[in-house]
């Protein structure tokens, strides 16, 4: 089953001006939620911050739980480190 998912990622002008020259053939215009956007920023930001963790970045623990309590280990250690 596919799941769509809103676009978080505003349209760039060419294509916008090539939607309107083109008319009614063009489609609809795609939406754009600035909220999204925003959060989806945020959550880019915090993967980039775990990359350097390879044991998350490749994914080494298969189970779950043990994926999760990586995950925490890192977080706690990133916000350990910044402060």
């Amino acid at each position: 089953m596919r799941v769509r998912t809103r676009r978080a990622v505003p349209e760039p002008a060419d294509q916008i001006a090539n939607r309107k020259r083109r008319g009614s053939r063009g489609g609809r215009p795609l939406g754009f939620d600035r909220q999204a956007y925003r959060h989806r920023n945020t959550v880019e930001r915090c993967i980039n911050r775990l990359k350097p963790w390879c044991g998350i970045a490749m994914r080494t623990n298969k189970l779950a739980g043990h994926y999760l309590a990586a995950l925490h280990v890192a977080a706690t250690f990133l916000v350990w480190a910044r402060a």
